[in-house]
């Protein structure tokens, strides 16, 4: 039985608490937030052990595994902390919104064989999963095209949107890790990057975007669109198309029920897609576990490492930096 520690009891984190509970490789000992009437709440519905600091799973040596879901701005400081201490450690995404900050603990964790599987779980779920299995297969020929259409149901709150570092580091971040797994060893080159704000104008008070569509080159010439929005009123909307020198292979949204309806009013009417990612990518946050496990019995390597998250950093501070530019901006990876 793997022991974890989870930090953050969010709406994330709780998801992951959930799945860490019912998956019968997993013990989950501890669990830790700063608010500390929350750990204790959480921890009666995870059957678990609340801790007032980090540092008591830290020195534990029982525990084989430090789980982050805290507030983006901690991740740094934990993942160097558990290193430290010969944790493997599982952290959700970003890995920090500084790309400075990100490199100093590269440098400072080098030399310490470091276990870092980063929370990518997009790579992990089964219709996004099965196009890259099936890409390898030579199925569609040579990757000539990537798109990637990810529409969220609405915006989050003022509050978060205001620390999320932007729709580039908070939102597409997912989809530039995606865009890389597709490629594989053939790295983006450069990009160049367009946003806007239509019906939504509260985005430009924080000088932030509703809508952003991205083109990334790679090295080999593939073209990848990414297209964005923090709003969709048929629900949430995640596809991905690669198109080859012999056909193409789609990952479709999924519905919360796969059945179609005929009548006088209407034909083939289907019902909605599923609410947002905790239901949508359900299946995956599932799937990535067994990654972690692998990581820590077998010392499998898991689909999304530390470098997935520093390299998908660089091409959204790219992204970033192109809408200022209004030109290509080319990527360092």
């Amino acid at each position: 039985m793997i022991n974890i520690a989870l930090f953050g009891l969010g709406r994330i984190g709780l998801m992951h608490g959930k799945n860490l509970m019912r998956n019968k490789n997993f013990n989950l000992k501890y669990v830790y937030d700063i608010n500390k009437n929350l750990s204790k709440k959480i921890a009666k519905k995870l059957k678990s052990i609340p801790i007032d600091y980090p540092s008591i799973a830290f020195k534990d040596k029982t525990i084989d595994s430090i789980f982050i879901a805290s507030t983006t701005s901690t991740h740094i400081k934990l993942i160097l902390e558990g290193v430290k201490n010969k944790k493997t450690i599982f952290c959700e995404k970003p890995l920090d919104l500084s790309i400075k900050k990100i490199n100093y603990c590269k440098k400072k964790i080098s030399k310490l064989n470091p276990k870092i599987q980063l929370g990518f779980n997009r790579r992990y779920d089964p219709g996004h999963n099965f196009l890259k299995k099936e890409l390898l297969k030579g199925k569609i020929g040579k990757l000539e095209k990537i798109i990637i259409t990810s529409r969220d149901p609405a915006p989050p709150s003022i509050k978060y949107l205001k620390q999320s570092g932007g729709i580039f580091r908070d939102m597409m971040i997912h989809d530039f890790d995606l865009t890389r797994f597709y490629l594989d060893k053939d790295e983006p080159f450069k990009l160049v990057a367009s946003a806007s704000n239509i019906s939504d104008k509260k985005f430009n008070k924080i000088k932030d975007y509703e809508l952003a569509t991205c083109l990334i080159n790679s090295k080999n010439g593939v073209q990848c669109v990414i297209t964005n929005s923090r709003h969709c009123t048929f629900g949430y909307d995640q596809r991905v198309e690669l198109f080859g020198s012999k056909g193409m292979l789609i990952s479709n949204n999924k519905r919360e029920k796969e059945t179609s309806l005929y009548s006088n009013n209407f034909t083939s009417s289907k019902s909605s897609f599923m609410n947002f990612f905790v239901e949508r990518y359900k299946e995956a946050y599932k799937l990535q576990l067994n990654d972690l496990k692998m990581f820590i019995t077998n010392n499998i390597k898991p689909l999304a490492q530390f470098e997935e998250g520093r390299k998908a950093l660089i091409m959204a501070n790219a992204a970033a930096k192109s809408l200022k530019s209004k030109k290509f901006e080319k990527l360092a990876l």
